[in-house]
């Protein structure tokens, strides 16, 4: 990995949703803009907020996917990650944190 760059793997989760009154929406329907959830794989070396294993939200819309031995992975730069998200508790916090 050069300079910013952020090589992650998104979550594919399941295709399909539940809609708060229980109602199944296919993976066929276009909802809005909505971030996507991803792990980090590799960072760069002047990457300073991301480390790998950090889950992070990114926009699908501004990604480069690449394939490495068989799998599809997404190239980010550091300023197109929104959110990075940590589980556990760090400095007696609880909870997942943005």
């Amino acid at each position: 990995m050069l300079n910013d760059r952020v090589l992650v793997d998104p979550d594919t989760g399941a295709a399909e949703r539940r809609s708060g009154g229980g109602i199944l929406i296919p993976a066929t329907v276009q909802m809005g803009r909505k971030l996507t959830w991803a792990k980090v794989v590799a960072v760069g070396p002047n990457v300073r907020s991301v480390e790998v294993d950090d889950r992070v939200l990114f926009d699908p819309e501004e990604r480069s996917e690449v394939e490495v031995q068989s799998r599809t992975y997404v190239l980010l730069r550091e300023r197109d990650i929104h959110a990075v998200a940590s589980e556990g508790a760090v400095d007696g916090g609880t909870g997942l944190y943005l």
